[in-house]
Order: C-alpha cells, then sequence, then structure tokens
C-alpha cells in the first residue's frame, strides 16, 4: 500500500459560511417600428419574421451539453465519477460494515469528495484520474481518507488519522442542531426563533445552518465537558432564521461524538 498522501484540488472554507450570489441578465429584443398604413401589412410581416429570427438567436436559453461520464486532467469530477470513487471506497476493507456515521448508523460519515493531484511525471489528457474520498468514523473517532483510481476503479492508498477534525457536512451540522434544540441550552434558541417568527422552532429545517470545528485551544479556559474536543468530533453551529435574522450560538459546542452540548464561559 502507498503511503503518499495527495492533496485534492477542491477548496475547503473553514471558520464560516461561504456566500455566492449570482446576476441574472437581461436580454431585450426590440421589434422594428412600423411605417405608414399603406405597407403596413409588408412590413409587420418582415418586422415578424425579423423579430422571430432575433428571438431564435438570442432569446432561446439552450439545454447545457450533457456531462461526460469521464473528465480530463484537472477537470473537476463529474457525477459519474463522484458516484463511483464513493461506492468504491465504501466497498473497501469492510468499512460499509465496521465504521458509524454521525447519527450512529452503520457506514462511515463522508465528508468530502474531491479530485486528487496526479503523481509526480504524470500529465496530459491521458493521465490517470483519482478522486480522494474522506470520511470520519465515529465509532472510533477517526478521519479515513482513500484515494480511488477512477480508471481502475481499484482503491489504491487508505490513510487514517485522528486528532484531525476536517470542516463539516452539512449533515453533520443538522444533526449538530438538533442536539442543540433538544439540550437545555437550546432554550435561548427556541426563545429567539419563536420571538423573531411567532412560531415554535420545529427542528434544524427551520434554519439555516453553517459552522465549524471548535479548536480548544483557541479558548483559555476549557469547560470540563469539552476536553476532549479534538479527539472527538465538536462543532460551533451558526444558525440563522430563514429569510430573517441570525441567532447568537456561538456560546455552545456540541460534541457529536459523545452526543453532548457544552457552553463557553
Amino acid at each position: 500500500m502507498r503511503k503518499l498522501v495527495r492533496r485534492h484540488l477542491g477548496k475547503v472554507v473553514a471558520g464560516g459560511a461561504l456566500a455566492v450570489a449570482a446576476t441574472a441578465t437581461m436580454v431585450a429584443v426590440t421589434l422594428p417600428d412600423q411605417a405608414g398604413a399603406g405597407d403596413s401589412g409588408n412590413r409587420s410581416t418582415a418586422a415578424g419574421a425579423a423579430a422571430g429570427d432575433a428571438v431564435g438567436r438570442e432569446g432561446v436559453v439552450e439545454d447545457a451539453p450533457e456531462e461526460k461520464d469521464r473528465g480530463i486532467g484537472s477537470d473537476p469530477l463529474t457525477d459519474a465519477e463522484t458516484e463511483r470513487a464513493q461506492k468504491s471506497a465504501l466497498d473497501s476493507n469492510g468499512l460499509r460494515s465496521s465504521a458509524r456515521d454521525v447519527e450512529g448508523d452503520r457506514g462511515p460519515q463522508r465528508l468530502s469528495t474531491n479530485l486528487a493531484e496526479s503523481e509526480p511525471g504524470e500529465g496530459g489528457a491521458g493521465a490517470p484520474r483519482r478522486a480522494q474520498v474522506v470520511y470520519y468514523d465515529y465509532k472510533k473517532d477517526t478521519v479515513i481518507t482513500k484515494t480511488v483510481n477512477l480508471d481502475t476503479g481499484k482503491v489504491e492508498s487508505t490513510d487514517q488519522a485522528q486528532n484531525v477534525q476536517p470542516p463539516p457536512s452539512a449533515e453533520e451540522l443538522t444533526e449538530a442542531a438538533s442536539l442543540l434544540i433538544a439540550d437545555k441550552h437550546g432554550k435561548g434558541l427556541k426563545q429567539d426563533f419563536k420571538k423573531a417568527t411567532g412560531k415554535a422552532l420545529a427542528g434544524p429545517g427551520d434554519l439555516e445552518l453553517s459552522g465549524f470545528v471548535f479548536r480548544k485551544e483557541t479558548i483559555k479556559s476549557v469547560p470540563s465537558d469539552l476536553t476532549e474536543c479534538g479527539k472527538h468530533r465538536c462543532l460551533q453551529v451558526v444558525a440563522k432564521v430563514k429569510s430573517g435574522p441570525w441567532i447568537d450560538t456561538r456560546a455552545f459546542v456540541v460534541d457529536l461524538s459523545a452526543r453532548s452540548v457544552g457552553r463557553l464561559g
């Protein structure tokens, strides 16, 4: 088994949410002005044809080209490649049955799937493409990274590490919010939500969620119930009312490994 650890080419953003704004562009089609009443029929017909041509050329949005099964070079992973990599990674070494996800169900918690860098000396359109699939095993509190050759479908390397905490997945943030809402420390969150909306907070689905891994080394005094963070998977959740205000939940830390909630300060 090779020991080479490859960097993935995806961009990782930790410590907050990344907002992306898109601007839509409107294209107006101007019809030619009609002339006098004597030749209005011919001019109207010609104008209609010209307008039709213009709309056909400029006003119709064509379907996006069909995605290929395999990318080339440093192209992002296609959906087919992503699916193939994740299936190969999950089926290797009994990972599907031995590991546990954030809810305690069988199978590891997938964190990310990204294109891996090529090895030295490999290059060009025919170079092998590989994917790195990163999991968190809540049974062993271990990060598992599997590198899959997308041409052969084989797992070429497996790396395991403890006391390493990659950025959280959407599923982990949802579970962390669920634990916070159900905990006594979630009382203020529920009160603030009702004050903002007039409704009771039913669950994470009522909120826009983001968050980040809690680093205990960033604070002077770590509460006794959070001392295992770092070894355990601990998150701070950032909550926002949908189409509404932010709710400050930064004082709370959710230990997903222990399924408990602690308070800072």
